[in-house]
Formats: structure tokens, C-alpha cells, sequence
């Protein structure tokens, strides 16, 4: 049964430590993802919040066209696309959406649509695409677009979003993982 695939790129398609070295050479620091406790970079800097905003404005192109895949994220979202509509839903400026689609492209991922909102808030276009299921690193968002839209929600294991979920909010360890889950979703469906 084909379903609606609504996924988040940052951090759930890309790997969650590819800020980590960029962050690392532009302010001097010597961190981990698992320094990472929250999904916010300012606590693990020492400039203001505009010093950040200016480099981030300067950095996020060449940091997004170089992200690397999350590990196993390419063969499972391979398999999906033969079966299932894949709608990728992101937090990033529509201004990257060019770059965006030829990351896709290079990385041979296909897709049915690519959002790009400039915000966290991702219920709408969620709503908008009538997704069965979405996948997402930041725990607020998984939070939210379960209790919103009553659907299953993976949410991959990272530092930053260790704070408690509620039932139909889906914590994996990987990609491999989050297709177990989706698997046995499928076949209860």
C-alpha cells in the first residue's frame, strides 16, 4: 500500500555531524556531536547571536551541498521511493532550494516534492503534502507533528533530543532501525 513519506533533510537524511567540523574551524572549538546537547549551536560559541546568524549566512551553502548521507540512509530511501511518495520537508531558506535539489541529484535520491519553509514549524506543509509518516531529528518537531496530525513520527537518536516523547513518537538509533519500524508499520496497515 503506497504511503506519503514526509522527511526532514537535516540531520535525518545528512548525517547529524556535519556541522560539527564547520563549527569546529570557524570558532575555534574542539567538539563532538556529542557535545551537542541541544538542537540550538549558541551555547557552544562565544559570539553574539548576529556574529553566528552572519556566519552561518555565509557558511549554509557550502555546508549543505558538502553534507554527508546519514549512514544507510541512501539504500533505504532508494528502496522506499520504488513504493511509497517521498516529500522532503526542511527548515532551510527557500533561497537553498536550487542547491538543495542538486545535492538530490548527486546523491541519486529521488523525490516527489522538496519544501523548503525557512522555519521549524513543519505542520502545514505536512498537512499540505497529507503525509502517513515523517521522519525528523529535532525532538520539539517530533513532538509537535505528532500530537498535530496524530501520525507516527521516527525520531533518529542524536545528543540534542534526548528529552522525553510521547507514545507515537519513535526513537531509532539509524536508518536500518527506522525501516524495521516502518516495515512492520506497513504490514499492520
Amino acid at each position: 500500500m503506497k504511503k506519503r513519506f514526509g522527511i526532514d533533510i537535516d540531520g535525518t537524511v545528512t548525517c547529524p555531524t556535519t556541522f560539527v567540523p564547520y563549527l569546529n574551524e570557524g570558532f575555534g572549538l574542539n567538539i563532538t556531536l556529542d557535545d551537542i546537547k541541544q538542537y540550538d549551536f549558541m551555547p557552544l560559541v562565544s559570539v553574539t547571536r548576529e556574529e553566528f546568524a552572519a556566519w552561518f549566512s555565509k557558511m549554509e551553502p557550502v555546508i549543505y551541498s558538502q553534507s554527508p548521507l546519514a549512514e544507510g540512509a541512501k539504500g533505504i530511501l532508494k528502496n522506499w521511493e520504488k513504493e511509497h511518495e517521498l516529500y522532503f520537508i526542511s527548515a532551510r531558506g527557500t533561497h537553498l532550494i536550487e542547491l538543495t535539489k542538486e545535492w538530490f541529484t548527486a546523491n541519486e535520491l529521488k523525490y516527489h516534492d522538496i519544501h523548503l519553509i525557512g522555519s521549524h514549524d513543519k505542520i502545514e506543509a505536512a498537512k499540505h503534502y497529507k503525509v502517513d509518516i515523517f521522519f525528523e531529528d529535532k525532538h520539539d518537531n517530533a513532538v509537535d507533528l505528532h500530537e498535530e496530525l496524530q501520525i507516527p513520527v521516527i525520531l533518529f537518536d542524536t545528543p540534542y533530543n534526548q528529552d522525553p516523547i510521547p507514545e507515537g513518537v519513535i526513537r531509532v538509533n539509524n536508518w536500518q532501525e527506522a525501516n524495521h519500524w516502518v516495515q512492520k508499520w506497513l504490514r499492520n496497515a
